[in-house]
């Protein structure tokens, strides 16, 4: 017959007696059992013996408190109303022989305690008695169940116990783990801080080095340009004392060489005296001989004649007429020449004053006959196709261009505009679209051009306004630079010619005229003279593009000089692969004050890196390279424009 689940072999080391049998009824808490006397099974009736734990302290079973948990079946530590309590047991004797005996006493040390000596045997046979008795007992199977369901209870506890004691190492080992990275990550982060501290320390010394060295180079090309510099004026000052001592011995031989003619000339002068005297009286002679006979033979026949011609009356009338026609057609045709040059150099070529002008001449179609033909034959523009000006200045010339076109088909007077403001900001540029748009013609001059004229530039002034007079069309007449010679008269220093072409010119504009409109562009308005503003009709202000209109001028002309080449025609330009939009707006933003002549420098520049380049690509980063190029150039521009002071430059305020 097999044993129950609850009646199972003691463990080792769980009791000493229970390792000599089989089977044993654990008692609670495992602190020992009950164990029968043979190793049969099932065991015999009353055949039952506790075993104690060997591990058991003197207070009770085991360090744990295993003995008071089974105080009702032992007797063991009972109260003072319970029912086994009595007086202590007396201790067993000691084993003769045996070590550590009670009565034993060495010397006057006395015998250590055997653990057993508080031992209490009766609690063992109460102990067998009640398993005697649960074993006779109807309610044994109950018990035994009862004493399964705390056994298992208690493992479940143990296993509980064990699980928690598992998570908390689990928690700690994570709680390690994470200060464990978090100390890892401040290591990291010092060695990182110190590496960096490390590099910026080994950088600044390699600059210091560097500029060092650059130091050491300067000083060194100072030396040997120094050194240079005195050698070339060693090899100078050689070269000039040679040359000083050749011209000293070419001027000693030179006039010793002349005091030896001289002096051989004299000597021979003084013996050949008589010879040249007599010769030179012989010449004279013959010579007034001759002249007094041509003199008689001259005026004998003068004489006669004259006497002949007075006395023939129809000679005198005749070479009277004849004198008289001549002197009127030479007069006549020294006019008509001069009057019929000024027509065709008024109508035919232009003035020397104007660099540009869109009127065609004679020499120009002969030259270029298709490109004048297309001219004649374009029509007229949009006054701001290609010009890029902020909304309210756009609305502001648009009207001025509504109002000139409509002046020529009203027949009425044009009007005067001024144009200032900083350079590259468009307005030469408005001003041919302006005339295009018109349906004008239109004449660049620059105010440069007045004041290296002298003299002439009365002359010229007049000639330019005969020759505006002359246009069928109408003529724009655009003076770049004005302030050059339209100065103050009363405060600047100024030439008699340059004042007097001035003077020409104001009274050439004092009036409004249909036959020309006159437009004056400048950077300094305040320099004009009064009679200058007096004049002018409407001024306008061309202010440095926005952002709005330089990212408008970036994207203008990177499709006037990028795209464009890139994509038609044989070009050998590339474009490589990136956002060009967003490339625009980016440079726009980084060009902030550059004028629009500088944006189209740099498209331009674009254009030639590529050219430049082996493959011919352009990429996003030879176009940064190009515009922090330009950034910088503008920037030192600026800085030049400050250190020159007022006046330079600068943004005009008109009075």
């Amino acid at each position: 017959m097999a044993a129950p689940s609850l009646w199972r072999h003691c463990p080792g080391g769980q009791s000493e007696g229970c390792a000599r049998v089989p089977y044993a009824l654990l008692l609670p808490g495992g602190r020992g059992c009950v164990a029968p006397a043979q190793s049969s099974w099932p065991p015999a009736r009353g055949s039952w013996r506790l075993v104690p734990d060997a591990r058991e302290s003197d207070s009770g079973w085991g360090p744990g408190g295993g003995g008071a948990s089974m105080s009702w079946l032992f007797g063991i530590n009972k109260g003072p109303k319970g029912e086994g309590a009595g007086p202590p047991l007396p201790l067993p004797p000691a084993q003769p022989g045996a070590e550590g005996g009670g009565d034993r006493v060495l010397g006057d040390r006395p015998a250590p305690k055997d653990k057993w000596s508080n031992f209490d045997p009766t609690g063992l046979e109460r102990a067998a008695k009640a398993a005697r008795e649960l074993e006779q007992s109807r309610y044994a199977k109950d018990a035994l169940n009862l004493a399964q369901m705390q056994e298992q209870t208690l493992q479940l506890e143990q296993q509980s116990k064990l699980k928690e004691y598992e998570a908390a190492v689990e928690q700690l080992r994570s709680e390690q783990i994470r200060a464990q990275a978090e100390e890892r990550r401040k290591t990291l982060s010092e060695e990182t801080r110190q590496h960096q501290a490390r590099a910026q320390y080994q950088d600044k010394l390699a600059r210091q080095r560097y500029e060092d060295q650059l130091k050491q180079q300067q000083l060194l090309n100072e030396e040997n340009l120094r050194k240079q510099e005195e050698s070339v004026q060693k090899q100078e000052a050689m070269r000039r004392a040679t040359v000083e001592r050749e011209m000293e011995l070419r001027q000693k031989n030179e006039i010793l060489r002349v005091e030896a003619e001289a002096r051989a000339r004299a000597k021979a002068e003084r013996e050949n005296a008589d010879i040249i005297r007599e010769q030179i009286h012989l010449k004279a002679a013959e010579h007034r001989q001759t002249v007094l006979e041509s003199i008689r033979t001259a005026g004998t026949l003068f004489g006669e004649g004259f006497h002949a011609f007075l006395t023939d009356r129809k000679k005198v009338t005749a070479t009277v007429v004849g004198l008289t026609l001549l002197a009127g057609g030479v007069y006549s045709a020294k006019n008509g020449t001069a009057a019929a040059a000024r027509f065709i150099e008024a109508r035919l070529w232009k003035p020397s004053l104007v660099r540009e002008t869109s009127r065609i001449t004679v020499l120009e179609a002969l030259q270029h006959p298709f490109q004048v033909s297309r001219r004649l034959l374009s029509r007229p523009q949009d006054a701001l196709e290609g010009v890029v000006l902020s909304p309210s200045l756009e609305a502001r010339v648009r009207d001025i261009a509504i109002a000139t076109r409509n002046t020529k088909k009203n027949r009425s007077l044009y009007r005067n505009v001024l144009m200032y403001g900083p350079p590259g900001t468009g307005k030469t540029l408005f001003a041919k679209k302006l005339a295009v748009h018109s349906g004008m013609d239109y004449a660049i001059m620059t105010g440069g051009d007045v004041a290296p004229m002298g003299r002439e530039g009365v002359t010229a002034m007049h000639k330019l306004f005969d020759w505006a007079n002359t246009s069928r069309r109408g003529l724009l007449l655009f003076v770049d630079e004005a302030d050059a010679f339209l100065r103050k008269r009363a405060t600047e220093k100024i030439s008699e010619d340059l004042r007097a072409t001035l003077n020409a010119f104001l009274y050439r504009t004092g009036q409004h005229s249909n036959k020309f409109m006159l437009v004056l562009a400048s950077n300094q308005p305040e320099q004009f003279d009064w009679a200058i503003n007096d004049r002018i009709d409407v001024m306008v202000h061309f202010d440095l593009p926005r952002l709005e209109e330089r990212e408008r001028l970036v994207r203008m002309y990177f499709d006037k000089y990028v795209l464009k080449p890139a994509t038609e025609g044989k070009q050998r330009l590339k474009l490589a692969q990136f956002d060009y939009g967003r490339k625009c707006s980016e440079i726009a933003r980084l060009t902030e004050g550059m004028s629009g002549r500088e944006i189209a420098q740099l498209a331009v520049s674009w254009q030639a890196t590529a050219y430049a380049s082996e493959d011919g690509v352009l990429t996003e980063a030879m176009m940064d390279a190009c515009v922090q190029d330009a950034v910088q150039q503008h920037q030192q521009k600026m800085c030049w424009l400050k250190s020159e002071g007022p006046g330079r430059g600068d943004e005009p305020s008109p009075s």
